[in-house]
């Protein structure tokens, strides 16, 4: 029996887990949008959870950083405190530790900026995406306004698919590509358009090594945002597939033994500590995560910054 199909047991289809998780983890634009716009030029541009998740991250950033700086600069003394503090001291350590030991001092003002945007996007992504807003939004609308789980509304529509944009592969690529033009930029300011696309490969070898050479450090070029793209992606979308895998035990194990207090004795033994335990570890990953983009990105802007052969 394939893993998408339901059987049906005493009237009811069966909980299929396969499709549950891959229900909350996909983008689901085809199926579930937002908002329906057509498709221009073979690009559907209707929105999407992700989508939306982008913009409420986007402007939760701007917001709060903008607010929190401009408020700090008003003060006639400008003493950080509260959220200030945290900012002041992120700014430090991604300035002093990530960017300048790789770009340089002399073209430290003009990349942090971007690396900062970085972090905090992804971080504020990463953790939002823990936060189960519209479950909760769907639970107060199914068993408080009786709303159903099967008809096309706005609230159900926000059901299908993952609150964590970071976890979709079309997120990540943008990032990365972003970082792909930073490292042309960065190398052509350096060292002039010419220049930077002739450090690719060391001067002074014999020939015939450029025949191979060359290509492998093209390669390169792309497989670098490529690994960014992808380890972002997985690692946000696997701790989701471990945690909802965690939780799905319950409804298995109820429908196995047809007990209601099968699937709660184990969701109470096994699937509420394992997964409180990865929710906890995904707090870590979504920290680690947004540094090691940041500082990967930095190091690949200085590279072709600062050319060694």
């Amino acid at each position: 029996m394939s893993g998408v199909e339901h059987t049906e047991t005493h009237g009811e289809s069966a909980f299929d887990a396969g499709e549950v998780i891959i229900g909350h983890v996909s983008n689901s634009s085809s199926e579930h949008p937002i908002l329906h716009l057509p498709t221009i030029f073979g690009i559907d541009f209707s929105i999407t959870k992700h989508v939306l998740m982008l913009w409420i991250v986007a402007t939760l950033v701007f917001v709060a950083v903008t607010w929190t700086v401009r408020k700090y600069l008003k003060q006639e003394n400008p003493i950080p405190s509260g959220f200030m503090t945290a900012i002041e001291a992120i700014v430090q350590f991604i300035r002093d530790s990530i960017v300048l030991p790789n770009v340089g001092k002399k073209y430290l003002n003009t990349w942090t900026p971007l690396i900062l945007t970085f972090f905090f996007f992804i971080f504020a992504a990463n953790a939002i995406g823990l936060v189960p807003i519209f479950d909760v939004i769907g639970a107060i609308n199914r068993f408080i306004f009786g709303g159903s789980s099967h008809d096309y509304s706005f609230v159900n529509s926000l059901l299908h698919g993952s609150t964590t944009a970071t976890g979709n592969y079309n997120v990540t690529a943008g990032l990365a590509t972003i970082t792909f033009f930073a490292i042309i930029l960065a190398g052509s300011k350096a060292h002039g358009f010419i220049n930077h696309w002739k450090n690719i490969a060391p001067s002074g070898l014999a020939w015939p090594i450029y025949i191979i050479l060359i290509p492998i450090e093209i390669i390169g070029m792309f497989v670098r945002p490529f690994a960014l793209t992808m380890r972002l992606a997985a690692n946000m979308t696997g701790g989701h597939i471990a945690i909802l895998a965690i939780v799905s035990f319950v409804f298995i194990f109820t429908g196995l033994f047809n007990s209601v207090f099968a699937g709660i004795g184990v969701g109470a033994l096994v699937s509420v500590p394992l997964a409180v335990a990865i929710s906890a570890l995904e707090i870590i990953v979504i920290i680690v995560q947004a540094y090691v983009f940041t500082m990967l990105s930095a190091v690949f802007i200085g590279m072709a910054i600062n050319v060694h052969h």
